[in-house]
């Protein structure tokens, strides 16, 4: 998640969102950085108008926020175990793509 974040820190400072400015904005943050995802993100967000993207999620979200709410009472119940936190982070890098595009 922290790859995206620096992703959005770099939108709104309106600067180009690069593989060496994520890793410096990573880095600056203290997290080991991962070349690979780095260089994914950047790659996941070449033709994404980021603005855009922002402005068509957050009419979505709403809708998508109600289902979940739903289930949260028993989701918490459940912790998730290190594996599936793993699995989550990979499927929503993999997704990026889709989510802007």
């Amino acid at each position: 998640m922290e790859y995206i974040y620096a992703a959005l820190l770099l939108h709104n400072a309106e600067k180009d969102i690069t593989e060496e400015a994520v890793t410096a904005v990573l880095t600056a943050a203290g997290v080991d950085v991962n070349d690979a995802r780095a260089k994914a993100l950047v790659a996941a967000l070449e033709d994404v108008d980021i603005a855009d993207a922002m402005a068509t999620a957050a009419f979505a979200a709403p809708a998508a926020a109600a289902p979940a709410a739903a289930e949260a009472p028993a989701a918490a119940e459940e912790a998730p175990a290190e594996e599936e936190k793993a699995e989550e982070e990979e499927s929503g890098m993999a997704g990026l793509g889709a989510l802007f595009g």
